[in-house]
């Protein structure tokens, strides 16, 4: 369908093209040197004075994977997550046979993990904690580190929605980079994200035990690389881990690049677009807006923007209605623990779901890019209000 609002809006430039091309014209289109110096970009765009390990990879779901197998988690962990994000978050919990122990949101209005379900719902077999920066939002991580620190438990980012957004690290509100705040981060750069390289994604770390395991567990757990050969560095390799293939391509890491040089612009961009709805949205006082009064935590990265419809409306006939007003809708996101695989396997527990259960149905999300002018924000707003009526 040829929307007249999609729900994201990709522009690729002539730069992004250039350095794809340059890539394939290279003649090594395997991991190597586009790689390492995307790498080194996206850590000092993180943190310029301390950068931290990257490492690219061919998604996020793989660094999840990777993050929580480097920490140790394996059968017989239980790791907490929100049940409010996408299903990759869990899958990747359920990829090492430990179980996924779903949690609610904090409220009608922070849809980000509660910490308060997080505490109730520690055992003697947690091991992880593994929060969800949702639309950007930073999660309360002052109060999840200080849960971590009481039990011993290792935190890991899931920030495939804030890159380079920040969030505070202690009372006195430091901001830091998300995904830099646990032990691991997790990053996307799907094709709908504030950065993209198609499919791809990146695990971040300061600890440089866990950067040696997670180089290792990208690669086959080899202790030389393709590249290292290729420039006569080495001319065997040992495999001392039961690693993976999670490498990202040269391609990729080219995309990455060129898009990571406008990645503060575009967050400040959409940042300008939230708050033209915030302005537009004023005009539905039935329909809540979560984190709208929420102080910023130092960088922003706001990358889609969910609203909670009036109480009793039929989400299906508003989005139906929608599109045929040319507006491209979502739903972020169907909750983990109401889906068929995920509500059978006993490696998913999931009680006291409340308030997450009372927002699922009415959860619709709004078109959001940087390019959306304020007039196109007042067209989806005003859709937006004919097509609640008498839905």
């Amino acid at each position: 369908m040829n929307w007249r609002i999609p729900l994201s809006d990709l522009r690729l430039t002539q730069e992004d093209r250039d350095a794809v091309v340059a890539a394939l014209e290279s003649n090594w289109l395997t991991m190597g040197e586009r790689t390492q110096a995307f790498e080194r970009a996206f850590a000092v765009a993180l943190d310029a004075e301390h950068p931290p390990h990257c490492f690219a990879v061919g998604n996020c779901t793989l660094a999840l994977h990777m993050a929580l197998v480097a920490v140790g988690v394996g059968p017989g962990d239980e790791v907490i997550l929100p049940s409010l994000t996408f299903v990759a978050t869990a899958n990747a919990v359920l990829y090492t046979g430990a179980t996924a122990v779903l949690a609610d949101v904090a409220s009608d209005t922070d849809w980000t993990l509660c910490p308060q379900d997080v505490r109730a719902k520690i055992t003697a077999r947690t091991k992880a904690i593994l929060p969800v920066h949702y639309a950007g939002q930073p999660c309360d991580m002052v109060e999840l580190r200080k849960i971590a620190e009481e039990f011993n438990l290792v935190i890991i980012e899931d920030n495939a929605h804030g890159p380079l957004a920040d969030g505070w690290v202690d009372d006195r509100h430091t901001p830091q980079a998300l995904g830099t705040i646990g032990a691991v981060g997790c990053f996307s750069f799907f094709s709908n994200k504030n950065m993209t390289t198609g499919e791809g994604g990146m695990v971040v770390t300061r600890d440089a035990v866990l950067a040696e395991k997670l180089r290792l567990i990208r690669a086959h757990g080899m202790t030389t690389l393709t590249m290292d050969r290729h420039k006569g560095h080495a001319f065997s390799y040992d495999v001392v881990e039961l690693g993976f293939n999670y490498r990202i391509d040269e391609m990729r890491a080219a995309l990455g690049l060129s898009q990571l040089s406008r990645l503060v612009a575009n967050n400040a961009a959409r940042e300008a677009v939230v708050h033209h709805y915030y302005a537009a949205l004023h005009r539905l006082p039935d329909v809540t807006v979560p984190f709208r009064h929420r102080p910023p935590q130092g960088r922003t990265a706001a990358h889609i923007l969910p609203v909670l419809l009036p109480a009793g409306a039929n989400r299906q006939l508003v989005q139906e209605r929608l599109r045929d007003a040319g507006v491209q809708t979502s739903i972020h996101y169907r909750p983990i623990h109401t889906f068929s695989y995920h509500s059978d396997t006993p490696l998913v527990r999931a009680e006291g779901m409340e308030m997450t259960d009372l927002l699922a149905p009415r959860i619709l999300t709004l078109p959001l890019s940087p390019t959306l002018t304020a007039t196109e924000v007042t067209y989806v707003v005003d859709a937006l209000r004919d097509a609640l009526v008498g839905a």
